[in-house]
């Protein structure tokens, strides 16, 4: 019934937001003879703060159409290489004219980056992806809001999650080097164990960033949370049913506009000053800093639905029967089990202020990986961090993404130990067939 509720709420709000942001508008356009009257600015502000407040954010786009490598140009293209119901695996393609430079590319690491399916979009990692493309092809998981998913699609467990991860990296081969943000680099591992165990080859790296392999070290108010309340409460308190309309009617989930509650219960305080700061900005004009609210709050105020199925694995999984690291997590008849990797590098990548997952939470899938040689095995701290700054922003962009990228560019042979051939060395390609990659 909330989720109704919230709908009806959200249908009434919205002609309001719409009357605020053109009421906004009257104040500060510089034909509108109200722009001059007094507290114009200030009453433009006010009512654009209202809009932003009251409207309903859809999911944002990736918008990534160009890149730089060498100090050149790059046009990209966002294409899908698989689409299933729950999610599609985007490739982000590169295309140019300039041979050498095509050839390098063709060459450089194949990379599969996990997006969380925690809440927000697979666009936060927007930044990551524009990083990567520098010098890797990149491939994302960009998971589908479950209310948008007909009912008859069936459910979405945690299995499921691992059957996708799978998919997607058989799709692109032996090559792939794996980076998993936050949620899923418990079901990656999973995946990729379940992969060795089975004699399958494996991705020739594992980065996984800021997750809860071990979610019993230094827990944060979200673990506790998991923890201290039973499965039970969860599925009393946190799942209701997709209202009529949309495609999703009658399907259980976690709903978005719950979690984002929750994402904003974490820090009040801070939420709040950035609205009253961004108030200021449009008051004094200060466009740049204006952009830079909305643009962080058009993506972190766009949530989605978590199917109810996968979403209670989850609590149940990794947050109360820590399944993975007490090594009796069984995926679909099969023990999960790390030590089984032997081939495949890690790096483990956690943030010294990160309040969603605590300090040695990601570390510990060291621990689990024990057939991993220790020469192959690799942890880096980033100094001043937050959970959302190991994947975007400055440290990302000028600490974390350099580690990644020698990380992976360090550890390109194939299993057994050989290094990768470069067969395309010294073979001209022809001008047609070498448009893209």
């Amino acid at each position: 019934m909330l989720y109704q509720v919230y709908e009806a709420q959200r249908a009434l709000l919205s002609p309001f937001a719409e009357f605020a942001s053109a009421s906004s508008k009257l104040y500060n356009h510089p034909l509108s003879p109200f722009t001059h009257t007094p507290m114009a600015h200030r009453i433009s502000a006010g009512l654009d703060l209202m809009h932003r407040l009251s409207k309903e954010y859809e999911k944002p786009e990736f918008d990534i159409n160009s890149v730089r490598v060498d100090d050149i140009d790059i046009a990209v293209q966002e294409q899908v290489a698989i689409a299933k119901p729950f999610c599609r695996l985007l490739r982000f393609k590169r295309f140019s004219d300039n041979l050498p430079l095509l050839t390098k590319m063709k060459d450089q690491p194949t990379v599969l980056i996990v997006a969380p399916l925690s809440g927000h979009h697979s666009t936060l990692l927007r930044d990551t992806v524009r990083s990567m493309l520098e010098s890797h092809k990149v491939y994302i998981t960009d998971w589908t809001d479950a209310r948008m998913v007909p009912i008859e699609a069936g459910p979405f467990h945690l299995d499921d999650y691992i059957d996708y991860v799978q998919e997607f990296i058989r799709h692109i081969g032996p090559e792939a080097n794996v980076i998993s943000v936050c949620q899923p680099t418990v079901p990656v591992l999973a995946a990729i164990s379940l992969m060795a165990s089975g004699g399958e080859p494996t991705p020739r790296t594992m980065t996984m960033m800021g997750g809860p392999s071990d979610a019993r070290k230094s827990p944060t108010a979200v673990n506790n949370l998991a923890m201290n309340k039973s499965h039970e409460w969860f599925e009393h308190n946190v799942i209701y049913r997709v209202p009529i309309n949309y495609p999703g009617n009658g399907r259980r989930v976690y709903p978005g506009f719950l979690q984002h509650t929750g994402f904003v219960a974490m820090n009040p305080d801070r939420h709040l000053s950035s609205h009253y700061d961004y108030f200021l900005d449009l008051v004094r004009g200060d466009d740049d800093s204006a952009d830079s609210h909305r643009n962080f709050y058009d993506e972190y105020n766009a949530v989605l639905d978590m199917p109810a199925e996968y979403y209670l694995d989850t609590i149940k999984v990794v947050f109360q029967d820590f399944a993975l690291v007490n090594g009796t997590w069984d995926v679909r008849g099969q023990l999960v089990r790390p030590q089984d990797i032997k081939t495949t590098s890690l790096l483990t990548i956690e943030g010294e202020l990160d309040d969603i997952s605590g300090a040695g939470q990601t570390r510990a899938a060291h621990d689990l990986c024990t057939g991993i040689p220790k020469t192959r095995q690799f942890h880096y701290d980033v100094e001043g961090a937050g959970h959302y700054g190991i994947f975007s922003g400055r440290r990302w962009r000028e600490k974390v993404y350099p580690q990644v990228r020698d990380f992976i560019a360090s550890h390109q042979d194939e299993p057994g130990g050989n290094k990768k051939s470069n067969a395309r060395k010294g073979v001209k390609t022809p001008r047609r067939a070498a448009a893209s990659i």
